[in-house]
């Protein structure tokens, strides 16, 4: 297992030297005050009290809605969506209620740092196969090359943490034939689903029936609306598959905050709360690729998420680690090193800057970047 993770001792460090946190994946602008009225207004109509387990039935319902009018799925609020604290926690639940000691999951690097530990927590194995680089496109041919009898699961992610990529059409009619041909499961992490830029589509499994079948879909309310703290995602998956997973969610968690799902029920009712995201935050990652253009580190693009990263290589020699380290103590920004994002740690070319900020803090962050 893994201990303090990368997030955690680069944020300390940031408050340690002031710095400018432009590295843990966490807006610094507040959210909504229409959906922070719609909570205060459940919790004032008596919405106290423990919610099902798998989760307020309203909020399951308007889900199953967006479902359908964004991915043409049809999905059963009463028994294919749960309500989690956490896309975390649902990705936790999903490797939990399907893995078998022994068995094998692909995990493609770089990848979210709960991966990995998740699947050891099963007495599993994660395989782990490294995109290619620069870009971080996806190496079909060394996925199937890596497929046995012991392999069980899948985990994919997109839009992509750290680097910003997306899932293409062509790459899940791929994950579609390898998943079926192969019996195999998928978790698919989609917590930036709605942040997704330039005019393209969010390639979800939710689009491809047959992959829907053999996958657990996660996602954030956190990241979606900008309260990260409030730790609240869902998870959707067929019939079956959810059986599993309520097994393991009732006895871990059971159910979430209660006013926060009321509230979220209704605020999800106009369609703007989620169709306007996209825009909205492609505004801030241009301004932040504009402001970068005075800087030496060299961007590499990013078509969703929070993120983008960037070479360093004009700028200095030092691995990643020691770069990000650098940056903090002498200059005032902190990043992550990508190199966190691989379980071998070997140095990367690359750091991860989080654009999800006011416009002065990007600012504030770009004008000690210049001096670098």
């Amino acid at each position: 297992m893994q201990g303090t993770t990368i997030f955690t001792t680069m944020s300390a460090l940031a408050q340690e030297h002031n710095a400018i946190n432009l590295g843990q994946g966490f807006p610094d602008f507040p959210m909504s005050p229409v959906l922070m009225e719609a909570v205060n207004q459940a919790m004032r109509s008596g919405f106290n009290q423990y919610a099902p387990m798998a989760g307020w039935l309203p909020l399951r319902e308007v889900l199953a809605e967006k479902i359908d009018y964004l991915y043409g799925q049809s999905v059963h609020p009463d028994t294919e969506i749960t309500i989690t604290p956490g896309g975390t926690y649902a990705i936790y639940t999903a490797f939990t209620s399907i893995l078998r000691p022994g068995d094998e999951v692909l995990v493609l690097e770089p990848a979210y740092d709960s991966y990995v530990p998740n699947i050891l927590a099963s007495h599993a194995k994660p395989v782990l196969i490294s995109l290619n680089q620069p870009y971080f496109s996806i190496p079909w041919e060394e996925i199937q090359a890596a497929v046995n009898e012991r392999t069980r699961a899948i985990i994919i992610n997109t839009p992509h943490n750290p680097s910003g990529t997306i899932w293409s059409a062509a790459d899940m009619q791929k994950l579609q034939q390898l998943v079926v041909s192969n019996e195999l499961y998928v978790i698919s992490d989609e917590v930036y689903e709605h942040l997704v830029y330039d005019g393209e589509t969010h390639q979800s499994v939710l689009r491809y029936p047959d992959l829907f079948q053999r996958s657990f879909a996660c996602f954030s309310f956190g990241k979606t609306f900008h309260c990260t703290g409030w730790k609240i995602g869902y998870c959707v998956a067929p019939k079956e598959l959810m059986q599993g997973f309520r097994k393991i969610h009732q006895y871990n968690c059971f159910s979430v905050h209660t006013p926060s799902q009321v509230g979220i029920a209704e605020y999800l009712k106009d369609r703007s709360s989620y169709l306007e995201l996209a825009s909205f935050l492609q505004e801030k990652r241009d301004y932040f690729i504009e402001l970068m253009r005075l800087t030496r580190f060299n961007l590499l693009p990013s078509k969703g998420s929070y993120f983008c990263c960037a070479g360093y290589e004009a700028i200095s020699e030092l691995p990643d680690l020691d770069f990000a380290l650098h940056l903090t103590r002498e200059h005032g920004v902190a990043t992550i090193p990508v190199s966190a994002f691989y379980q071998d740690a070997q140095p990367s070319p690359y750091i991860r800057f989080c654009f999800a900020k006011k416009k002065e803090t990007l600012e504030a962050a770009v004008e000690k970047l210049r001096k670098v």
